[in-house]
């Protein structure tokens, strides 16, 4: 244990962070209709499956397996994992309502009421324990009627259905979700729009053009969840949510330096400046023009989201991207949705993302000082093999050290000056990748026996960092 010199701020927001395709399962009970999550298969075949236009969204158990499908049973045993929670001292829990259990199409008039009645069970468990509900509205699982029958975020007409959704989630939670958020990761849509945006390109060439606009529907849609929210819920906050990454210059090249202010600027800046500050960026027109990118933007679209913005920006940090204009000669690197060449100062996870606790302390600087807005850390942490010792226990020291030193960034952040609210790491209980579809890929405090091959009980127990997360939680943040 270390004593860190920075107290954390009175109320600070300590839990865990998960998505509802990646451990509820129950993929076809209480009325659910399939989403994007469930026609994935597991292992590291997805990524090569889904890298490659025109995906078939169909499920094929002759040649795949599909872990979402049954996830680490969340559906069923949700209240013993928040009773692990609770021990823990969770004061919120991020997590995200799957679309496809409240309207199973997506473009329904009314909703399921089975689908509302399980997220009113899982709020009353958390609310019991005294943990907060951070609702993601829309995490990675478009409903799969709305990818096939009008091609996902590429048609505006699902800006309707969202608004739908996200006002049918206001009105029956309102007297217990505080806490909400709008798209997860939404600028990763420009690297990887099957995910974010729900459909996969229909040619590289095509690409940008159907990503951009994609992402405008999103931005007119985010803008009507925020007048909802705040209309339904006066009291609530509502934020966006990104994946952040900074750009370093491989090195003091000012070619090389220029290219990595580019590549910050549009992967980086160009959702964060529409949602939060209301308005599309500078630097967007040329990055338009030098693409071919034509957007349709209706009348009204950015006066409604010019008078809507965010509360507080929400974002995952996993690790820093290094850029050079020229890469050949030069050993890449692999990261969350999108990756750079190698860094020689850092070291790398057991799939490859480069660990940076630095970084985080860029990133919240970087973020704080252009938006001046509360900032939440609501994705980070160490995916790694957990090994089963003899006795049961797990001692997962290395995550430890991981996540003892990114807070020990956010410690130094907030002497900075940034205005942190909170922070949940990913993963907080083990359960599917989401890139690789794969259980082996561990990120949690608590394991769970399920494995690639579909094996396991089940079973939770509590790792090592379990009770070092709990001393962190209780002294908040002075003993690490």
């Amino acid at each position: 244990m270390t004593q860190n010199s920075t107290r954390f701020p009175e109320g600070f927001l300590w839990g865990g962070a998960t998505a509802a395709n990646q451990l509820e399962g129950a993929y076809k009970e209480g009325g659910k209709g399939l989403n994007l999550a469930d026609v994935l298969p597991g292992g590291k075949i997805r990524l090569e499956i889904l890298s490659k236009p025109g995906f078939d969204y169909e499920i094929d158990h002759s040649k795949y397996h599909y872990p979402n499908h049954e996830g680490i049973d969340f559906y069923h045993r949700y209240k013993e994992d928040i009773a692990l929670f609770a021990e823990m001292g969770f004061k919120v829990f991020r997590m995200s309502i799957a679309w496809s259990r409240i309207f199973p199409n997506g473009d329904e008039l009314s909703p399921n009421e089975e689908g509302l009645a399980f997220y009113d069970r899982v709020f009353d468990e958390l609310l019991k324990h005294g943990i907060e509900p951070v609702v993601t509205i829309s995490h990675y699982e478009t409903p799969l009627h709305l990818i096939k029958e009008y091609g996902a975020w590429k048609n505006r007409k699902l800006v309707e259905y969202f608004e739908r959704y996200a006002r049918t989630l206001f009105t029956r939670y309102k007297d217990k979700v505080k806490y909400w958020m709008t798209f997860n990761e939404i600028n990763g849509a420009t690297h990887f729009p099957l995910f974010g945006l729900g459909f996969s390109a229909s040619s590289e060439e095509a690409r940008l053009q159907e990503s951009f606009q994609g992402l405008h529907h999103q931005f007119v849609a985010s803008s009507l969840a925020v007048k909802a929210c705040h209309e339904i819920i006066p009291d609530s906050k509502i934020g966006c949510m990104l994946v952040y990454a900074p750009v370093y210059s491989f090195d003091s090249n000012p070619e090389n330096i220029m290219h990595a202010i580019r590549e910050e600027q549009i992967f980086n800046y160009y959702c964060g400046d529409v949602q939060v500050r209301g308005e599309y960026p500078a630097f967007a027109k040329r990055y338009w023009e030098e693409n071919g990118i034509e957007l349709d933007i209706q009348e009204g679209d950015l006066q409604l989201i010019k008078e809507n913005p965010v509360d507080y920006i929400g974002f995952s940090y996993y690790m820093s991207r290094t850029e050079k204009k020229q890469k050949n000669e030069v050993e890449s690197s692999s990261g969350n949705i999108i990756g750079g060449v190698k860094n020689p100062f850092l070291k790398s996870s057991s799939w490859g993302w480069e660990i940076d606790p630095t970084g985080l302390r860029v990133s919240l600087n970087n973020l704080y000082n252009r938006y001046r807005v509360p900032l939440f850390i609501v994705e980070n942490g160490l995916g790694a093999y957990d090994k089963v010792e003899t006795d049961g226990s797990i001692i997962d020291d290395y995550r430890i050290d991981y996540l003892r030193d990114h807070i020990e960034a956010m410690g130094e952040a907030i002497k900075d000056g940034v205005d942190l609210m909170g922070y949940t790491p990913w993963g907080c209980i083990d359960l599917v990748s989401a890139s690789t579809g794969e259980l082996s890929k561990r990120y949690g405090f608590i394991y769970v026996d399920k494995h690639d091959d579909g094996s396991g009980t089940l079973e939770r127990s509590r790792k090592k960092s379990f009770y070092w997360y709990k001393d962190v939680i209780a002294t908040n943040g002075e003993t690490l």
